[in-house]
């Protein structure tokens, strides 16, 4: 049987610090949902019915919907982000691609806080990219419109985790430098896990 040495224990250890970054990143980034999303879930929530409206037994089943297909697309994301990653680092030798890798990432998060604190609009020219993705996508949201049972909240979750958003983007970067598919889908994770919180705060 293969024991645990140093190396695997320092492995675990960044990967811990990592999931926690990428929740951090998530949760105090949050505030930057109330401009972004906060309109989307408000118009959510009056969009239903006022008898679903009234008790958080029935409107709490729609807002863990829409946070959970939501945080599924980030899921995905994340996925595609560390193959992509992974496939890339891996044509390279990994002495010749650590420290490009932490550069890039390190930057993306210094970014995001200037962009965050508004000093620094930089990653508005991803969120226009990401916009060329999102007019194909928005239309199919519109379709479910007026969202009236969980499952077409879960559907309607899963469009609007693809609204263009600098903050999922600097999380990205952190999936793309995860070095798996599976690491970057538990990064976005953790990350979506992070602004999970304020986004309920909002719907209710």
């Amino acid at each position: 049987m293969r024991t645990s040495g140093p190396a695997d224990r320092q492995i675990r250890m960044t990967l811990d610090i990592t999931l926690a970054s990428a929740f951090l990143v998530g949760l105090l980034g949050s505030t930057h949902c109330l401009g972004m999303c906060g309109g989307i879930v408000s118009a959510l929530t009056f969009g239903l019915r006022a008898d679903l409206r009234r008790s958080p037994w029935t409107l709490g089943p729609y807002l863990l919907a829409y946070n959970s297909g939501r945080i599924g697309s980030y899921v995905g994301a994340g996925a595609i982000a560390g193959a992509v990653g992974a496939g890339a680092l891996g044509v390279w030798p990994a002495d010749a691609t650590r420290w490009p890798v932490k550069l890039v990432t390190g930057g993306f998060l210094v970014a995001l806080g200037l962009y965050l604190a508004g000093w620094w609009p930089g990653l508005q020219i991803l969120e226009k990219w990401g916009g060329l993705l999102w007019r194909r996508i928005e239309p199919f949201g519109r379709r479910l419109l007026p969202v009236d049972h969980p499952l077409k909240a879960l559907a309607f979750g899963l469009l609007w985790g693809w609204l263009p958003c600098g903050l999922v983007y600097a999380a990205l970067a952190l999936a793309l430098a995860s070095g798996s598919a599976g690491q970057g889908a538990g990064l976005m994770l953790a990350f979506g896990l992070g602004t999970l919180p304020m986004l309920l705060a909002i719907g209710a």
